[in-house]
C-alpha cells in the first residue's frame, strides 16, 4: 500500500514476483479479503491499548473526520449524506486521532456516513476511557463544538482547544468585553498579522447524574482566545456590501425573490408613494450589527496559554488533513470495493497501520531534510532497487548498498541491510 502508491491489491501478484516478503507467495484478492476478515475486534483493541505506551503526555491530539465512499450497497454503515467530496455514492465516515508533536496517528473509528461531527465526541471520550487513554489533550474544529461536548471534556478532565463560531452567544459575549480597545498596537502580532487577546471566562458546567436523578452545576475556568484578521474583515464587508446592492436592485426592479424576503425585511426600509414611487433605504443599525463580528474568530481552551500558542496548536491540526489525503490517495481508500463488514474492518485497520509507517517516514524525512533531494516516492524507489539473492541451503544475501542508499536508511533511523 505504501510502496505501490494508488495500486489496487490485485496488483500484488506482480509486486510479489519482484520482492522478497514474509509470506513468500502471491496473495490473491480473495485471500486478501480473508486476511482482512481474520483481524478480530479484540486484536484491534489490544493494538490501540498498546498505542498508549508510546504517546507523549504533553502532546495535543488533533481529532477530525472524513468521508470515504463505497461502491457496496450492503455495508451497514454506508449511508447517503452530504459528502465532503461531492461524491454521489453512499459513504462511511472515518474519525482519526493524530498526534501533533509525534506526527503519528493513534486511533481511528469507523462511523455511519450520516452522523454529524458534533455527535461523535461523546463516544470518542467513552472509547478513550475503555482503552485507558488518560490525560489526553484534544484539538478540534468548530464542527465539534457544543455545550454538551465541552461539558463532556471537562467531566473527563481532558485538556482541549476547540474553535467556536463567532455567531455563538458565548463567543460574542467574550468579544464584547474587549471590543472597544481590541484593535490596538499592543494586541497586534506581526508574525501572524493578527490582533489577539486571551480572556479568562467562566463556563456554566452541567453534568446529568441519572443515578441521583439530578443535574450537577458548577463554574469552570476556561480561556477564550480571540483573534481579528483585518483582511478577512475587509473581504467579508465587501462581500456583504455587494449582496446589499444586489438585493436592493432586486427590490427596485420589481422582481423580488421569495426566499430573499427575510433579508429584505432585516436590512431595508421599503416605502412606496404615488409621488416618489418606490424607495429602498438601508437600515444602518442592522447592517452595523451584522458587520460587528466580521474578521473575528475564537478558540476555547481549558489550559492556560497565550493566544498565539493556542493558535499554533490549532493550526497544527492541518496534519490530520494531510493524513486523510494519504489514506484516500496513497493508500487507495478513496472509494471502497469491499462488500462485507469484516473485510471492511480489517482493511481499514491495515490502512491505519500503513498510515503509521507512512507518517513515520514523512516525519523523519522532514527532520533529516531529505525533502531537499527526494520526494517520499523517489526515496522509496531509491531503496527499492536494492537486490537480494537466495540459494537453497544458504541464507538470504543482500546485494550492494550504495552510499546514498545507506544515507537514506540512516536518516530514517533504520539500520541498512547487510
Amino acid at each position: 500500500m505504501i510502496l505501490e502508491s494508488e495500486s489496487p491489491l490485485f496488483r500484488f501478484e506482480k509486486w510479489s514476483t519482484l520482492h522478497k516478503h514474509p509470506y513468500d507467495k502471491n496473495i490473491s484478492s480473495q485471500r486478501s479479503s480473508e486476511l482482512f476478515s481474520d483481524i478480530s475486534e479484540e486484536e484491534r483493541t489490544k493494538f490501540f491499548m498498546l498505542q498508549e505506551k508510546r504517546r507523549s503526555g504533553d502532546e495535543y491530539w488533533a481529532y477530525d473526520t472524513t468521508s470515504v465512499s463505497s461502491y457496496s450497497q450492503t455495508l451497514r454503515q454506508a449511508q447517503y449524506d452530504k459528502n465532503k467530496e461531492d461524491d454521489r455514492l453512499p459513504q462511511i465516515n472515518l474519525a482519526l486521532v493524530f498526534g501533533e508533536k509525534s506526527g503519528l496517528p493513534f486511533y481511528y473509528r469507523k462511523l455511519a456516513g450520516n452522523i454529524p461531527d458534533v455527535r461523535t465526541v461523546q463516544n470518542l471520550l467513552a472509547d478513550f476511557a475503555v482503552l485507558g487513554f488518560d490525560k489526553v489533550k484534544l484539538v478540534m474544529d468548530r464542527g465539534f463544538y457544543s455545550e454538551a461536548n465541552v461539558n463532556g471534556l471537562l467531566k473527563e478532565h481532558l485538556k482541549f482547544i476547540v474553535a467556536i463560531q463567532t455567531s455563538n452567544c458565548f463567543a460574542r459575549k467574550a468579544i464584547d468585553t474587549v471590543y472597544d480597545n481590541f484593535r490596538s498596537f499592543e494586541n497586534f502580532d506581526e508574525q501572524h498579522e493578527l490582533y489577539s487577546k486571551t480572556v479568562l471566562s467562566e463556563w456554566e458546567y452541567k453534568q446529568e447524574r441519572p443515578y441521583k436523578k439530578d443535574v450537577l452545576t458548577d463554574k469552570k475556568r476556561v480561556y477564550l482566545h480571540i483573534y481579528f484578521n483585518i483582511d478577512k474583515f475587509a473581504e467579508d464587508e465587501t462581500n456583504f456590501d455587494r449582496k446589499l446592492m444586489a438585493m436592493r436592485k432586486e427590490i427596485l426592479s420589481g422582481k423580488r425573490v421569495a426566499k430573499h424576503e427575510r433579508f429584505y425585511k432585516q436590512y431595508f426600509q421599503i416605502k412606496e408613494t404615488p409621488i416618489r414611487g418606490l424607495q429602498v433605504t438601508v437600515i444602518e443599525d442592522a447592517v452595523k450589527a451584522t458587520k460587528r463580528y466580521y474578521g473575528y474568530f475564537t478558540l476555547i481552551s481549558n489550559e492556560k496559554m497565550d493566544a498565539m500558542a493556542a493558535l499554533e496548536l490549532y493550526r497544527n491540526k492541518d496534519l490530520i488533513e494531510k493524513a486523510f489525503g494519504n489514506i484516500k490517495d496513497r493508500l487507495n481508500l478513496r472509494r471502497l470495493l469491499v462488500s462485507s463488514e469484516k473485510s471492511l474492518d480489517g482493511k481499514l485497520f491495515v490502512a491505519f497501520v500503513a498510515l503509521i509507517y507512512l507518517s513515520y517516514l514523512k516525519k523523519h524525512m522532514h527532520e533529516a531534510e531529505l525533502y531537499q533531494n527526494y520526494t517520499i516516492q523517489s526515496a522509496l524507489d531509491k531503496l527499492d532497487i536494492i537486490e537480494c539473492f537466495e540459494y537453497p541451503g544458504y541464507d538470504l544475501r543482500v546485494g550492494e548498498v550504495l552510499t546514498k542508499q545507506k544515507q537514506i536508511y540512516e536518516a530514517l533511523g533504520i539500520t541498512p541491510p547487510a
